[in-house]
């Protein structure tokens, strides 16, 4: 199993946005960065752990976690002329984009922020944390997914 971490603007689609899909899941799509498109092609398998990042905003956050409920298949999105995620040069028969499916595993009762993980050392070599870091979806190590849920539940204890 691998960890991973995965971006997104609350504004476009959020937490209680999954939280609302049927089998609160749904497809990963529109990723146009090849270095984020190879990991998710070759990396993300069925059964690996997400944290579930709200970028953007004025307190960008983990707000949850998720997992990938499918492994890679092509972004059906880049064929199709009328979406924002449309690329000529991708085709049925020779995709240039993937997706994954993702399904809701809980939503924090209070997020962890990111100048509250800036200030927890265990996680200092999070790639997150790194400057200049700044692709949606992003690899974490099993202890700092431990850390970050940790957190998340010391948060909702002192609530």
């Amino acid at each position: 199993m691998k960890y991973w971490l995965m971006k997104t603007e609350p504004g476009t689609y959020s937490i209680e946005d999954l939280a609302k899909e049927k089998r609160k899941t749904t497809c990963w799509e529109g990723v146009r960065n090849y270095q984020a498109r190879n990991m998710m092609r070759d990396d993300f398998k069925k059964g690996d752990r997400v944290l579930f990042y709200h970028s953007g905003g004025k307190d960008p956050a983990v707000v949850g976690t998720a997992k990938i409920a499918k492994g890679a298949y092509p972004d059906h999105f880049a064929w199709d002329s009328g979406s924002k995620y449309y690329d000529p040069k991708s085709s049925p028969e020779n995709p240039r984009w993937f997706m994954v499916d993702v399904q809701l595993d809980k939503a924090f009762e209070q997020p962890v922020t990111l100048s509250q993980m800036r200030n927890e050392p265990q996680l200092e070599q999070m790639e997150l944390l790194r400057k200049g870091s700044r692709l949606s979806v992003q690899p974490v190590t099993e202890s700092e997914f431990e850390v970050v849920l940790k957190m998340a539940e010391a948060a909702k204890n002192k609530a």
